[in-house]
């Protein structure tokens, strides 16, 4: 899944026509990047959820076919923020109502991960009597120095201690774990990454390649001049 449906605020004016997901770097839009990497990693029906000025994605990027994949698009008539965004889109992530395990990135994050690794880390949380989840996390960038959460030597979350780092709005989620959300709930994401973690079922990886989560137009031409070099 692919979430799409925010506004962009910080991105105006380029959004106020034009979805942030939409907009080009290297030639490309950022969520075509997203499509192409899943793609390559074997992902073949990816969903992607969107909001404001939604029908531009399914004009630009249509059934998906031009990508090796087969995209579902999940309507919302106002964005229903992340953890609502994924219980909307329940009926397209599970195949007649079984749990599914999935991935799950946003569409206005860059990075040159390779989503083939998390194939294996599905297939552990899908054997997992408990939903858990799986996250990419990233050395803390300036605009988030004190990280998110710690990542142990052994793959483990946890939400105290060191050493801290930034969730890189990538991840691996079971479907079971939504399930109390009603359609068209409006909620985040963040008390479900924190439980989980205390739980202790929640495993992390560290990537210390390019990423970029775009958020303004001076990060969207940085790395627009980046990838054009």
């Amino acid at each position: 899944m692919i979430f799409a449906a925010g506004r962009g605020d910080r991105m105006r004016p380029l959004t106020d026509t034009c979805p942030k997901p939409l907009l080009k770097v290297g030639g490309k839009a950022l969520i075509e990047w997203q499509i192409e990497r899943l793609a390559r990693a074997g992902f073949t029906t990816i969903v992607i959820n969107h909001a404001w000025l939604g029908e531009q994605f399914e004009a630009a990027l249509g059934d998906g076919s031009r990508y090796g994949v087969s995209l579902r698009y999940s309507a919302e008539r106002d964005a229903l923020e992340t953890a609502g965004g994924i219980a909307q889109a329940l009926p397209l992530l599970e195949d007649a109502g079984r749990p599914e395990v999935f991935v799950a990135v946003a569409g206005d994050v860059y990075a040159d991960f390779d989503y083939s690794v998390l194939r294996a880390e599905g297939a552990r949380l899908a054997a997992m009597d408990e939903p858990g989840m799986h996250l990419l996390m990233v050395p803390n960038p300036s605009f988030h120095p004190d990280g998110d959460f710690v990542l142990a030597s052994d793959g483990r979350l946890s939400l105290e201690g060191a050493p801290r780092y930034t969730f890189g709005s990538i991840g691996v989620y079971d479907t079971r774990m939504f399930l109390d959300i009603a359609a068209g709930t409006r909620r985040a994401l963040t008390p479900y990454y924190r439980e989980t973690i205390a739980l202790g079922r929640a495993t992390g990886v560290l990537h210390e390649g390019l990423w970029e989560n775009v958020g303004t137009p001076a990060q969207l031409h940085a790395l627009d001049d980046a990838l054009t070099l």
